[in-house]
């Protein structure tokens, strides 16, 4: 008995509401793969922050570092004549000074208060190197210094806690609230790699398989351009910045809250660490045959216009040279950049191109 040919010809073809179900599906699919990505990197970082918790104190005093530093060298320059070593270099050795406490120290045992003055000799130790010692014994709050005692150096002094050159908080709970702050930033600082890993095997099911390769480069170009980045935030561009701030409040004494601060270095650190991504970014691009250099050229006005905003923006300071100090290496970055896509640039392929290609190059070797 004949069959109506209409249910003969293409037996297998599924129906249009099939095909949407199918295509809602593979949505889905990407949706829940996305979420499970998603939580594994939020497990990290959880995981990351009580890790971070414990060194909270140590990460802050690394980060604040760069601000202790420029306040010591503005209290030393709005306090004159706090520490006569500076001006006993040419002296002769033997030379005696009035030696004057700027602070409150203890030495051997014994607390001399800030403004003493005592008779002070200058010397040399085994090393041959340059100190000031005691004169005489010191007689202070009925406790005798011996003579020939080595006095702090001025360097010493400027470290001593003064509590107009920290930095301050404004409510009761400041403290702990950035000590969560700096463990939580820290924990996505440490989570930047694993976070990079993450995106690579959310995007890899669309890649062609020698495409996948390229997870081994791009984690150590992302790990590394993030870490030169903040690396130069930290070392170069804030402290520039924070000397040049601080250099125009030498009419007022500085007390820098100390939840801006972070905020501000954060910023920075962040900020160029992620800017610092962008010879990533165009190299997977170009392999992925997206981006030429070509075009990156075509567009350098564009390119130039962006990156002075984004220095603007990330620059704390409204000065022409120290936002350059931002600009200058995000524009050397945007050529490096260029300079990848034009040596690893190419056109995308499938794998079975890529299998082509590769026999005829070994036929042509063979031949």
């Amino acid at each position: 008995m004949p069959q109506n040919s209409a249910t003969t010809d293409k037996p297998n073809q599924p129906s249009a509401d099939e095909v949407e179900e199918a295509g809602m599906m593979g949505f889905l699919d990407h949706l829940d793969e996305l979420r499970r990505r998603v939580l594994y990197v939020v497990a990290f970082v959880a995981v990351a922050f009580i890790v971070c918790w414990g060194f909270a104190d140590a990460i802050y005093g690394f980060l604040a570092k760069p601000v202790a530093e420029a306040l010591q060298k503005s209290r030393l320059a709005q306090v004159k004549g706090a520490a006569p070593l500076p001006g006993l270099a040419e002296l002769p050795d033997g030379t005696q000074v009035a030696y004057v406490f700027s602070v409150g120290v203890a030495i051997d045992g014994v607390t001399i208060p800030a403004g003493t003055t005592v008779p002070a000799r200058l010397g040399r130790n085994e090393r041959g190197e340059r100190i000031l010692e005691t004169a005489q014994p010191l007689v202070v709050n009925r406790q005798v210094v011996p003579e020939g005692f080595l006095l702090p150096a001025a360097e010493l002094l400027a470290a001593t806690p003064d509590p107009l050159g920290q930095l301050v908080v404004h409510t009761v709970q400041g403290a702990f609230n950035l000590y969560i702050k700096v463990a939580f930033y820290a924990a996505l600082f440490f989570s930047i790699p694993f976070a990079l890993y993450q995106l690579y095997a959310f995007v890899a099911p669309g890649l062609y398989r020698h495409e996948r390769a390229y997870i081994y480069p791009v984690l150590f170009l992302g790990t590394g351009f993030f870490l030169l980045g903040a690396a130069f935030g930290y070392y170069i561009a804030f402290p520039q910045a924070c000397a040049f701030l601080l250099s125009t409040a030498k009419d007022f004494q500085p007390m820098i809250e100390v939840n801006e601060y972070f905020d501000l270095i954060i910023t920075i650190v962040l900020g160029l660490g992620l800017i610092f991504e962008l010879p990533t970014i165009v190299f997977v691009l170009a392999r992925l045959g997206l981006v030429t250099a070509g075009f990156l050229l075509r567009i350098w006005r564009v390119a130039i216009m962006v990156i002075l905003v984004l220095a603007a923006v990330l620059s704390p300071t409204s000065d022409i040279p120290n936002m350059m100090i931002f600009a200058v290496p995000m524009l050397a970055l945007y050529f490096l950049s260029v300079g990848i896509a034009f040596v690893f640039g190419r056109q995308r392929a499938s794998d079975e191109e890529v299998a082509a290609a590769n026999a005829t190059e070994e036929l042509r070797s063979i031949g």
